[in-house]
């Protein structure tokens, strides 16, 4: 595909894929979204870590309501099926480590864009906002799942009921997020972090990601016995034996993401 709304760089294994709709805050039309969902497929064959983040000042201000014309006749729950599930399960699904480099403020589906990724890093710069009440509407694109999982049943309803923003510093005390970081350097940030992940066992990061996720729904025993399915297959690989040599050997390992 090529690209016209988003930008998808690769340089040391590190795919980056920015939202390039600044003069609309990066909101996200239909164009958007199959580029999204082709760019998040396609990263995990040249990289070992995905980016995303949003070119000007905002991350993403939610759905584009300027796309379809006439509200009237908007199918919502089409838009969502067809166009967000398979954009969201796909980032969610990814093997890859990925991030969210929250650079500006992220409204709406952009704000619960932002939460699928594994990892989210903002800038102080940045505000979450479920915006969906202001309209009318419920939040989507996996907002109802997101928010009471990482910050409880109560900051989750208040968020969405009163639609008020949640500051990037205020996120991370919650835990929505894993980290508010200074506007001045945020882009050094998440980069380094992001080539830390990318020199890291890529197969131990994707199958602790299935057992973190797994663990919502099962009890302890299952639990156990999913532990020790994945740690035979991390236990398999390159990266298992070069960690330990290094570790006797007393230096850095040096992964090869196999």
């Amino acid at each position: 595909m090529v690209y016209k709304v988003i930008d998808l760089t690769v340089e040391n294994d590190v795919a980056v894929l920015k939202l390039n709709r600044p003069e609309v805050m990066n909101a996200l039309n239909t164009q958007m979204r199959a580029e999204i969902l082709d760019a998040v497929r396609e990263a995990p064959d040249h990289a070992r870590v995905l980016v995303l983040t949003g070119a000007g000042r905002a991350f993403c201000s939610g759905q584009d309501l300027g796309d379809g014309a006439n509200v009237a006749n908007i199918d919502l729950e089409r838009t969502l099926r067809d166009e967000y599930e398979p954009m969201l399960r796909a980032l969610f699904d990814c093997p890859i480590p990925t991030i969210a480099a929250v650079n500006g403020p992220a409204a709406g589906a952009g704000a619960n864009l932002a939460l699928a990724a594994d990892v989210v890093i903002a800038s102080e710069a940045a505000i979450f906002l479920q915006a969906f009440t202001r309209i009318g509407l419920i939040p989507d694109a996996g907002g109802t799942y997101w928010l009471p999982r990482q910050v409880g049943f109560a900051r989750a309803m208040g968020t969405a009921l009163f639609a008020e923003p949640v500051p990037a510093r205020q996120a991370a005390e919650w835990g929505m997020i894993w980290e508010a970081v200074p506007e001045d350097g945020f882009d050094a940030h998440w980069r380094a972090r992001a080539a830390l992940l990318a020199q890291g066992p890529t197969v131990a990061y994707q199958q602790l990601k299935r057992a973190i996720r797994a663990s919502f729904a099962n009890d302890l025993e299952s639990q156990l016995s999913l532990e020790a399915e994945l740690q035979g297959l991390c236990g398999a690989t390159h990266d298992f034996k070069e960690g330990v040599v290094a570790f006797l050997e007393k230096r850095r390992p040096r992964f090869e993401g196999r």
